[in-house]
């Protein structure tokens, strides 16, 4: 009888814990816990592709940049120069066919990176949408340009992988009427939000199943104007997605940095220090842009090297990264952007256990040796990882900020040669092998695993 008295009591808290509603405020949305599979993957894949691919040229904020309240000169000069006075933004949509859009490509990509979730843009502040929304007649990527639905064919080709399927959205258009007419009446009216804006997200949840929403454009209005905090409420409590979904926090100017899901703040948010909560750094290999630019030099993108170094400098202080890529209007991935990718899966295939489902640790960047970073894995509580960019001189280096007496154990990650190690003032010292790049584990960033008593 008692036996079964404890199944039942079990499964009443079962459901009670599963049976949470989650109310239309913040205080009640940020009480929802993060899934946990955000925390363990660490590295996404951020994907910005629209209209704006194209022209390719000054950013994706090339329409306003052209049509906006203070146009860019150099980007008038390009119409100018290039285009017919009759030309229109909207004729830039005919030309983006995506012709050798090759999705079997992206995935292998993806895939191939090590990063375990993306991020694909449905909308960007140009109101196209990259799928066939009922809310967005003849300015989607179905009625004109590519004639296809851009979003389902990664949706599907990820199904059943350890890659999380996430999509980015737009919370406002620059130039659609309804918006402009919601902000001419100081947003105490909503057309846009019911009508177009947040009309789409439920969509986009229905068709797409995503386990990341990234929100954005929310910068001129209130939370209370987008509707935010009901939608996310739904998100929570009755959608498909209610038990996985991640959100940001760009859901109003009120909202950004303080609720939501984690923290994306500002692009390329870095804070260099430990947050209370979960946050992520969306950042761009293009220094310059989130978009394809045909005018782009190799001295424009990060180098190897750069990239890991934000990618240690970000796990170590417990955030995820979230690393862009600007397709073409073509519907190609560039060469650059795809060495980038493969040369971090393979990267990640020696050093990952450092990364994926660790934890930042008692330090997050050395005391002696600079450019040195730990981390901690969550199912080990003796052992953390330290990773270095520069080879140290004389194959010895420095840990100021490990203690000799409590360590049992230095290892190179990924080599099977046995690392010596002594006390060092208050830290300790480890000889490596000598630079030999045959026996090197990888060509960037170096980690030792060490292990404690």
């Amino acid at each position: 009888m008692k036996s079964v008295i404890l199944i039942v009591v079990a499964a009443l808290s079962s459901q009670t814990c599963l049976g949470v509603k989650y109310e239309p405020n913040w205080n009640s949305i940020d009480s929802r816990p993060l899934p946990a599979w955000y925390d363990g993957v660490k590295i996404g894949m951020f994907i910005n592709w629209g209209v704006y691919s194209v022209p390719s040229y000054s950013n994706e904020w090339f329409w306003y940049s052209w049509k906006g309240p203070k146009p860019d000169p150099r980007v008038v000069k390009l119409m100018e120069q290039f285009y017919p006075p009759t030309f229109t933004y909207a004729d830039f949509a005919a030309e983006f066919k995506a012709e050798f859009y090759d999705p079997i490509k992206w995935v292998d990509i993806i895939k191939s990176s090590g990063a375990k979730y993306v991020v694909l843009s449905t909308k960007h502040h140009e109101g196209f949408t990259m799928y066939p929304s009922k809310y967005s007649f003849n300015w989607n990527s179905v009625d004109v340009g590519p004639n296809k639905d851009l979003i389902k064919y990664i949706f599907a080709y990820l199904a059943g992988s350890d890659v999380h399927f996430g999509i980015y959205h737009s919370l406002f258009e620059w130039f659609n009427p309804l918006y402009l007419q919601d902000k001419a009446n100081n947003y105490t009216t909503q057309r846009f939000v019911k009508e177009k804006g947040m009309a789409e997200l439920y969509e986009i949840v229905d068709m797409y199943r995503p386990d990341v929403i990234w929100s954005d454009g929310d910068w001129e209005a209130l939370s209370s104007y987008w509707n935010a905090t009901n939608f996310l409420a739904w998100l929570y409590n009755d959608s498909p997605v209610k038990d996985t979904v991640v959100v940001n926090d760009r859901w109003g100017y009120d909202s950004r940095c303080k609720h939501g899901g984690f923290l994306s703040c500002d692009d390329r948010f870095n804070p260099g220090k430990l947050q209370k909560r979960k946050w992520e750094n969306a950042m761009t290999l293009d220094r310059y842009s989130w978009g394809f630019r045909r005018d782009a030099s190799i001295a424009d993108f990060l180098s190897m090297e750069e990239l890991l170094e934000t990618v240690l400098n970000t796990i170590s202080y417990g955030g995820n990264i979230l690393i862009n890529v600007g397709p073409t209007g073509y519907g190609t991935i560039s060469p650059i952007y795809e060495e980038r990718f493969r040369q971090l899966g393979s990267w990640l295939k020696v050093n990952g256990e450092g990364i994926y489902a660790t934890q930042p640790w008692v330090h997050q960047n050395d005391t002696v040796t600079p450019k040195v970073w730990y981390a901690a894995p969550k199912a080990d509580k003796k052992a953390a990882y330290a990773f270095f960019i520069n080879w140290p001189d004389n194959n010895e280096l420095v840990l100021g900020a490990v203690s000799g007496s409590s360590l049992s154990g230095v290892a190179l990650v990924g080599s099977n040669k046995t690392l010596t190690w002594e006390t060092s003032g208050t830290g300790i010292k480890v000889t490596i092998p000598p630079h030999n790049i045959v026996e090197m584990p990888c060509m960037w960033a170096w980690s030792v695993k060490l292990t404690f008593k």
